[in-house]
């Protein structure tokens, strides 16, 4: 198959919602439906004892929540597809931002019976601002919930996208009979039994048809008539550059949990999904069709196996190929590296690939050389942009629970913080370490992976800040500078990467020393650096 086949056959994308939509069991579906699992794991479900394959961290099967990217990746009808499951949790939200940098589509799940959630609405914004495509799907029909034109409204209006449904549910609830598939033009019955097979599908190209009765009752069968003349006369025809230009968002409605409406979502993902997409560099636009190798790190994971104490960087491929055993020119260092064992995902499952192609995410093994943002090109100086980080909100000293464990604890905040878990500072005055989060829930996890991973005990003690500001002077070398250095001494301190970061005690100190020193520049957000 050629490179450009290859291509043409590769869709990557991300499953985007608010905590509990039940995106983690859309993504064991999806899966399951590929073929790539024989038995999907609930992620609350008592039921089955099996986890979801996407959680394979030990403090996600014990909370039942995701907190961590995960990348997967198989094979459905001659496509490979590539899902990244991101966490739903506010708490992580800048792990999935950084993500959303590395999809060239999005599936957004929404919960029929809460409708669009706080959570959701950040995350389509994100979307929204890179015009990725994206496509709504409504979960969990079989519970009560809202009216299917209510949940529509409610998206376009909360979420600002143009909707056009695809799939239409019978009934809802209790009194829940299946879907009309409007994209193919068929009914898809509900017997509420997850166990046996999806039911067979009916074609049924004649709405008027009494087939249609036959299945669902007559009452069932003339609501749907109305509702869907309706549907025609409100809403737009699918329009697929529409869609593609992130202009128009497709509907489908299902339940994840019971495999239904999930087949129909991924038939038509596979026809209408984008294929890998430019991506814009400081230097360029870069297409996936050029011949020349490049790629960014969008995530980093430390101890994917914890008996290995490994570290993986996650490579999204923008353009060319992608050989193991080739050096490649690692752009901020300006040095070549090459990696004897690439790895391709499937959960905790990783395989060796030697070749992989623009679309595509690989695991490379890291002894330190890699941050998040950083390039990998076969030798044209090109960076990646779009990979910020935020100011944190919330702060606490980090201190040794166990003295003869301070090597094992410095190198377990070092590479817990190159994953971007949580942001380190160093105060410049006595040397004291402060780790800032953007959720309260984010020590939890680091007290956690400390102990379990790394073998080292952490105790945490309160700070106030309110933000944490990079510093810009206009003149480095200036008396007003100097002066800003000298009077907030106690509260300068230096970011992983050196940068100079005033810890700001309230939003009144802040805008006074603005208004005192107006010519060093404060800034809540730091670029990642390619310099």
């Amino acid at each position: 198959m050629s490179v450009k086949d290859e291509i043409a056959r590769r869709r990557t994308f991300g499953i985007v919602s608010h905590p509990d939509a039940g995106k983690t069991t859309l993504t064991e579906k999806l899966l399951l439906f590929g073929g790539a699992i024989q038995e999907a794991g609930a992620v609350k479900s008592n039921k089955i004892k099996k986890g979801a394959t996407s959680d394979f961290m030990e403090i996600e099967r014990q909370r039942g929540i995701s907190v961590a990217t995960s990348v997967l990746a198989f094979e459905y009808q001659g496509t490979k597809i590539n899902i990244l499951d991101t966490p739903g949790h506010k708490d992580f939200a800048e792990d999935t931002f950084r993500t959303l940098t590395a999809v060239d589509s999005v599936i957004v799940v929404i919960d029929v019976a809460k409708g669009v959630e706080e959570q959701t609405e950040k995350l389509v914004e994100v979307c929204r601002m890179r015009n990725i495509p994206m496509i709504v799907f409504v979960n969990k029909l079989d519970r009560e919930g809202k009216d299917a034109f209510e949940l529509l409204d409610e998206i376009e209006q909360k979420l600002h996208l143009s909707v056009t449904p695809l799939s239409f549910p019978i009934g809802m609830g209790y009194d829940f009979k299946g879907i009309y598939n409007i994209w193919e033009k068929n009914v898809n019955l509900f017997s509420g039994d997850s166990r046996k097979n999806i039911e067979e599908t009916v074609e049924i190209s004649d709405l008027q048809d009494s087939v249609l009765d036959e299945l669902v009752g007559t009452k069932a069968a003339n609501t749907l008539r109305e509702e869907l003349e309706l549907v025609q006369g409100v809403y737009p025809d699918f329009d697929k550059q529409a869609y593609l230009d992130g202009r128009q968002q497709p509907v489908f409605f299902g339940s994840a949990l019971n495999s239904f409406g999930v087949r129909e979502l991924l038939d038509c993902f596979v026809e209408i999904a984008p294929t890998p997409r430019p991506k814009q560099s400081e230097e360029r636009l870069v297409h996936p069709h050029e011949k020349d190798f490049s790629g960014f790190v969008f995530k980093i994971h430390a101890n994917m196996d914890p008996k290995h104490r490994d570290r993986l960087a996650f490579i999204k491929i923008v353009s060319g190929v992608f050989e193991r055993n080739t050096p490649y020119l690692h752009v901020r260092n300006k040095k070549k590296l090459k990696f004897s064992s690439p790895n391709a995902f499937f959960a905790e499952r990783k395989q060796i690939v030697d070749i992989s192609y623009p679309g595509d995410i690989v695991g490379l093994h890291d002894t330190g050389n890699f941050k998040i943002g950083d390039t990998l090109t076969s030798g044209e100086e090109i960076h990646y942009k779009g990979i910020p980080s935020f100011s944190p909100e919330h702060f606490r000293y980090i201190n040794n629970a166990d003295p003869m464990k301070s090597k094992q604890l410095a190198k377990g905040i070092d590479q817990l913080m190159d994953e971007g878990v949580a942001q380190l500072f160093t105060l410049e005055l006595n040397g004291r370490k402060v780790i800032g989060t953007v959720g309260a829930l984010q020590y939890e996890v680091i007290q956690y992976r400390l102990e379990h991973e790394y073998g080292a005990k952490c105790t945490y003690e309160p700070l106030h800040v309110h933000k944490a500001c990079w510093v810009d002077p206009e003149d480095p070398k200036s008396e007003e500078f100097k002066e800003f250095l000298r009077v907030k001494q106690r509260f300068m301190a230096k970011d992983k990467r050196n940068q100079l970061v005033f810890l700001a005690d309230s939003s009144f100190s802040l805008q006074m020393t603005q208004q005192k020193y107006p010519s060093v520049k404060m800034h809540f957000v730091s670029e990642f650096d390619v310099a």
